[in-house]
């Protein structure tokens, strides 16, 4: 499918007027800007993004395309992020486990007990630690361009990102004023980690422009990287029950192959592979194999 579908048609990928207002959940004075649309009746999914990501990354008018099949979808800017509570650059006072622990209180403000957890990227590595340590909030996984949490002794080969990415975030980065910068400094983000032929640039560039606009300080989001990790989250792959789907690109420059890693490692776990699709949320020249699988793995 396109980007246009039944109930979405005329709404773009960062229209995120369209999902409704902006809430928040605040909890220990932490504020989490979250969206939220479709029946709260309906099984809810929250989206999880990646490193530095707000929630923009998830395009409106996918979240409206799983609102119109039956499903409350949420998704939230992450601590760093967007509106949400923001630290100087190169200060976080949160650790990688709070990142992590955000997504139930962001739950708890929706009224929700539990989820399905779809997560991109590091928002992927997430859903996987919340699965271990709190799987009485979790009803199924989605992961999405992502690397397993935590690796046995068979997995720590895994095919290292591909040459081409060498320094894509060491910095210098825009000046947080220079708006037009930090669009074009996105967008050739988007440009490097996206797959042969799925690269749409005024897909990218609407969202970065919306991201950029909404942010409180739109370079804050590298404090991800420099977040202490916390307490470690138990277990392993192996002790992960919750029904997964694990979505991987086939051009994925990150994580080269680690979807299959991934879904090896976790009991039940099914492999979808996206043909000619690389690090980034599936675009919608993706959405008529994705959609489906997704509706139906978020039945219950």
């Amino acid at each position: 499918m396109g980007t246009a579908d039944a109930g979405t048609a005329g709404i773009g990928p960062a229209d995120g007027d369209a999902l409704g207002p902006e809430r928040y959940a605040e909890v220990d004075g932490v504020r989490l800007c979250f969206q939220a649309v479709g029946d709260p009746a309906d099984p809810t999914i929250l989206l999880l993004g990646g490193v530095g990501s707000p929630m923009d990354c998830w395009p409106a008018d996918l979240c409206l395309a799983l609102a119109g099949r039956g499903r409350h979808v949420v998704r939230y800017d992450h601590r760093d992020t967007g509106r949400s509570t923001t630290c100087p650059p190169g200060a976080p006072d949160y650790t990688g486990r709070d990142l992590a622990e955000d997504a139930l209180r962001v739950l708890d403000a929706v009224g929700a007990e539990h989820a399905h957890l779809v997560g991109m990227s590091a928002g992927g590595v997430m859903a996987q630690e919340l699965a271990l340590e709190r799987p009485d909030r979790v009803v199924s996984l989605t992961l999405v361009a992502t690397t397993p949490v935590v690796r046995g002794p068979d997995e720590d080969e895994l095919p290292r990102p591909a040459p081409e990415l060498r320094g894509l975030w060491d910095g210098p980065y825009p000046d947080p004023a220079d708006t037009a910068a930090l669009v074009e400094a996105a967008v050739a983000e988007d440009r490097a980690l996206t797959g042969r032929g799925s690269f749409d640039e005024g897909r990218a560039r609407a969202v970065a422009t919306r991201a950029v606009e909404r942010s409180i300080d739109a370079t804050a989001g590298t404090n991800h990287f420099a977040a202490e990790p916390g307490a470690p989250f138990a277990g392993t792959l192996a002790d992960i029950r919750v029904p997964t789907l694990v979505v991987h690109g086939t051009e994925d420059p990150l994580f080269p192959g680690h979807g299959a890693a991934l879904a090896a490692a976790i009991p039940g776990a099914r492999l979808l592979l996206l043909e000619h699709v690389g690090h980034q949320v599936p675009p919608p020249t993706s959405w008529d194999v994705l959609l489906p699988e997704l509706v139906e793995h978020t039945r219950g």
